[in-house]
C-alpha cells in the first residue's frame, strides 16, 4: 500500500526544525550549521515536488529551480574563505528563476504600484550600503538588488492581479521576506554589524523560501 503524502503542516514542521538547528549551529556548532543550512532549503524543494504534483507545472519547475540555485548559494555563503560573489551569483540566478515563474502567473507589471515601492526601498538600502561597498562589488550588488526588487514587486503584482489567490498571497509574502533577509544581511556585512543579524537573516530567509515554495503547491488557480 502506498504511504500517504505528508501534509503541508508536516513539511512546515520539518523545515522549521531543520532551519532552527541551522540557526543554532551558526552560533554554537559549525558542523550543525553546515549540515542543516542546505538541508532546510532542500526540504522546501522536496515539499514542492511532493505537494505540487497537481499545481501549475511551469511555475512549479521555476520555483524548484530557484530553490536548487538557492541551495548552491547557501553552500557558497557558509564555506570558509570569501565565496560571497559566488553566493551572490547563485541567488541572482535563483531570483531570475522565481521572476520567470511569477511572470507565468501574470504578465510583467500586471500592477504598477509594487515596482516604484520596491524600487524606493531598494534605493534606500543601496544608499545606506554605498559608502561601505568595495568598488569591485558595487555593480554586482546593484544588479542583484534590482533583480531581487523586481522579483518581489512582480510577486506583489501577481497578488494584486489575482485577488483572493492563496498562491499569489504566499508568493508576495515570500518576496517581501526575501527583501528583508537580504537587506539585513547586506547591512550587517557591509555597514553596521550586529549580534542578532545572522538569526534574523536566516529566519526571514527560510520564511521567504517557505512561502515561495508553498505558493508553487497552491498554484492551481
Amino acid at each position: 500500500m502506498r504511504s500517504p503524502t505528508p501534509s503541508a503542516a508536516v513539511w512546515r514542521t520539518v523545515v522549521a526544525v531543520v532551519a532552527a538547528l541551522a540557526i543554532v549551529g551558526a552560533y554554537a556548532a559549525p558542523w550543525l550549521h553546515y549540515l542543516c543550512k542546505p538541508a532546510a532549503t532542500l526540504s522546501i524543494a522536496a515539499m514542492v515536488l511532493r505537494l505540487g504534483a497537481g499545481a501549475e507545472p511551469g511555475y512549479r519547475r521555476a520555483i524548484v529551480a530557484g530553490l536548487l540555485l538557492s541551495t548552491a548559494g547557501d553552500v557558497f555563503l557558509m564555506l570558509p574563505g570569501d565565496w560571497f560573489v559566488f553566493g551572490l551569483a547563485s541567488f541572482l540566478c535563483a531570483h531570475i528563476a522565481y521572476l520567470v515563474g511569477l511572470c507565468r502567473r501574470a504578465r510583467p507589471f500586471a500592477a504598477l504600484w509594487p515596482f516604484p515601492a520596491y524600487a524606493a526601498l531598494a534605493g534606500t538600502v543601496l544608499w545606506v550600503l554605498w559608502p561601505h561597498l568595495p568598488g569591485e562589488l558595487r555593480v554586482p550588488v546593484v544588479v542583484y538588488v534590482a533583480v531581487l526588487a523586481a522579483m518581489a514587486a512582480q510577486a506583489a503584482a501577481v497578488w494584486r492581479r489575482r485577488a483572493g489567490s492563496a498562491a499569489a498571497a504566499a508568493a508576495a509574502l515570500g518576496g517581501a521576506c526575501f527583501v528583508l533577509s537580504d537587506a539585513t544581511l547586506a547591512i550587517d556585512r557591509f555597514a553596521a554589524p550586529f549580534a542578532a543579524a545572522q538569526a534574523l537573516v536566516l529566519a526571514s530567509y527560510w520564511a521567504a523560501q517557505w512561502w515561495i515554495g508553498r505558493s508553487a503547491t497552491l498554484a492551481r488557480d
